[in-house]
This record gives structure tokens, sequence and C-alpha cells, in this order.
């Protein structure tokens, strides 16, 4: 069958609806899942925290269904990675067994070797973009700030810079409580679901108001050791990676054993660390953006 001009235009037409459709449905579709909580949480405190020119930027970037809550569009970057399949190497910055240090170098890659292609490059390289913000520009300055804010959560979630042997803990098998669990799936998500259920009546917001509080009071002292960069950054997620792997060592991986049974003690004790990794991702987010958009 010989197709006119005209029905060819007519059926590419439908093709940019179908993908159309597809994005739309991807944006909108009302995903429910604790795993969300952490990166709402990272971007609530994270917008929170903007200076008055950084929140003007982000409410013009925004997209119009946001309604200028940044929180509301930060699991877009997971939603998407299943079409825009470029974008999955770049949740992560997997490192060689039980060495818990991060380089550069040797761990910002994907799984064919490319360079940069990892969290800690992700960063750098939407980070870049956003410089860009009131230029003439040829990046996409909504998708780059989703981008950056997702991947702020990524990096502050030790096992995403975890082991390459067992994907970040993904292939550890254990129970959390009576449930049948991954230990990756645990610091995503079933600590902070965990914590809501038993201390915040799961209420979301009772606990970002308590990790806001402890900004404010418990570590007042290191909040701007945390914002910190050297002189000529705009961001350092190599601190932030470096830091993900040691606490994936002293926390994650340690007493996690396959096959083991995570309970109180496992529970109570790293509870501490995944707030505080909260409270960085956000406030380390938020000194980023008043960088960029000074």
């Amino acid at each position: 069958m010989i197709c006119t001009v005209s029905e060819r235009i007519k059926m590419e037409y439908h093709k940019i609806q179908l993908v159309t459709i597809v994005s739309f449905i991807f944006l909108f579709q009302n995903i429910h899942g604790w795993g969300e909580e952490g990166h709402y949480i990272t971007c609530k405190i994270a917008q929170s925290r903007l200076s008055d020119t950084a929140a003007e930027a982000v409410k013009k970037l925004l997209p119009d269904y946001a309604q200028n809550d940044l929180a509301s569009v930060c699991t877009w970057a997971d939603r998407v990675k299943f079409y825009l399949r470029w974008s999955s190497p770049l949740h992560y910055a997997d490192t060689p067994p039980r060495l818990c240090n991060f380089q550069y170098d040797r761990d910002c890659k994907d799984l064919d070797g490319v360079k940069g292609r990892c969290v800690v490059g992700a960063i750098n390289n939407y980070t870049t973009q956003l410089l860009d913000y009131g230029k003439d520009t040829q990046y996409n300055l909504t998708q780059a700030l989703l981008f950056l804010s997702h991947f702020f959560g990524d990096v502050h979630q030790p096992l995403h810079t975890g082991f390459t042997t067992d994907k970040g803990g993904n292939l550890i098998n254990v129970h959390w409580y009576r449930r049948k669990q991954n230990l990756h799936h645990v610091w995503d998500a079933n600590i902070i679901e965990t914590a809501e259920e038993r201390f915040y009546n799961t209420n979301r917001d009772d606990l970002i108001s308590a990790i806001q509080d402890n900004i404010t009071k418990t570590w007042s002292d290191e909040v701007a050791g945390w914002e910190a960069c050297s002189s000529d950054e705009t961001t350092c997620p190599n601190t932030y990676a470096s830091e993900g792997i040691k606490a994936a060592c002293q926390w994650a991986y340690k007493d996690a054993p396959e096959g083991s049974v995570l309970e109180d003690d496992y529970f109570l004790s790293r509870l501490p660390i995944v707030n505080m990794r909260l409270a960085q991702g956000g406030v380390r987010l938020a000194a980023t953006l008043n960088r960029i958009f000074k």
C-alpha cells in the first residue's frame, strides 16, 4: 500500500498524539507507594528553604499542573524512566563491594562503561543546564529541574551508592518484620513507612515537621556545612555519594545479610540515619537551587 504525503502526515500526527497521551498518563497517573515518600519529603524541605529569587524561578519552571508544589512532581523521574530508558542508570552510582568509598572516575559509569552516566554525573549535568536559566538555551529547563530534584533524593539514599555485586541491596532478600522484602526497598520505603505509622499516625506532614524541627535545632550547627561546596562549585555530589556509601557500609549492610529478619533493633538504630539523609538532601537541594538562581 502506497500512502500519499497527506496520509503520511496524518499517520505521523496520530503517532505524536499517542506519545503525548502516553506521556500524559505517566505524568498524571496517581501512583501510590511509600517509595515516593522520601522524594516528597526531600523536595518539600527544599522548597521551604528557597530564596525569593530561586522560589520565583522554580515556580516559573514547574509545569502548571504542579501548582507550584515541587514535591508533587519529585517522583517524575522514576515514572518516566520506563520509557526514557537512557535515564535509568542516572539514579544510582554503585561502587565495588566492601571498599566503602566513592571514586568518580572508577564508579560513575553505566553498564556499558560510558563515563559520567550515574547519579553524580546527572546532578552535575542538570545543574549546568539550569545555569542557562534566563538565557536562550537549547535545554528543557523544566525537565532539568525535575531530574535534578529527584536525583538529590537518590544520591542521599545510602543504597543508591551501594555495591555493584548486589545492585545496591536489591539482590539481598530479607524480612522486614514479617514481610518479605529486599534490602534496597527497606531503605527506599519501609523505614520511612514504619516511622510514619508508628510515630506520626501515618501523617507525612508531621514527619516533615519533625525533620524540619531537627534542622533548626538538633542539627543547626551542621547545616552550614551541609550546604557548603568549594568556592567554584555550584553543587558537590561527589561529597554526597561519598557520604552515602559510608552510611551504606556502616548502617544499611551491617547486620542485614541474605535471609535476615530486620525488626526493632535495626529499625530504631537506622531511623535517625534515614531522617538525617532526608534532611541533608532537602537542605542541599535548596542550597544548590539558591546558587543556580542567585
